[in-house]
């Protein structure tokens, strides 16, 4: 058995041309923790997430510094809001992180299930040799599919 089996061929995914407002919207309205990116020909780029979304409201001064104790900096959630406001129209491509490797469909399920594990996030699923996104693997997909299984072995 294989990645393909546990994969939902049809994923919601963005275009490298969408905003970070409309990524997160699609977080917000449907509880992702990370979206996959694609090009105008379809081409995976990376994922958009929550981390995004963090590191574009936190004080950059946190970031240029280095600080690990920062519980000095008193914030309030429209000060979060604002930061947030002056990026919501820029392209998610700024924001994309490719630290999410993909699997190829044929790749073997215990490898997938591995992987899914170790990065806590979905997983894209990108045809091999080039870089078409075929489909997403999440934690639900595979529990799904895992149940279906064994409902079908008690039928």
């Amino acid at each position: 058995m294989n990645a393909a089996a546990v994969m939902d061929p049809n994923p919601t995914f963005l275009q490298s041309t969408d905003t970070i407002e409309k990524g997160v919207e699609f977080i917000m309205t449907n509880r992702y923790r990370s979206i996959p990116v694609v090009d105008e020909e379809h081409c995976y780029m990376g994922m958009f997430g929550v981390n995004c979304l963090l590191k574009q409201v936190i004080p950059q001064a946190v970031f240029h510094s280095g600080l690990k104790n920062v519980g000095f900096i008193h914030e309030s959630l429209l000060d979060l809001y604002h930061r947030f406001d002056e990026v919501r129209h820029e392209p998610i491509s700024i924001c994309i992180t490719q630290d999410i490797l993909p699997v190829s469909p044929e790749t073997p399920l215990t490898e997938t299930l591995l992987q899914l594990y170790e990065t806590r996030l979905s997983i894209p699923v990108v045809k091999q040799g080039s870089c078409k996104l075929l489909g997403m693997i999440s934690y639900f997909d595979v529990g799904a599919k895992i149940l279906a299984a064994g409902a079908a072995e008690n039928a």
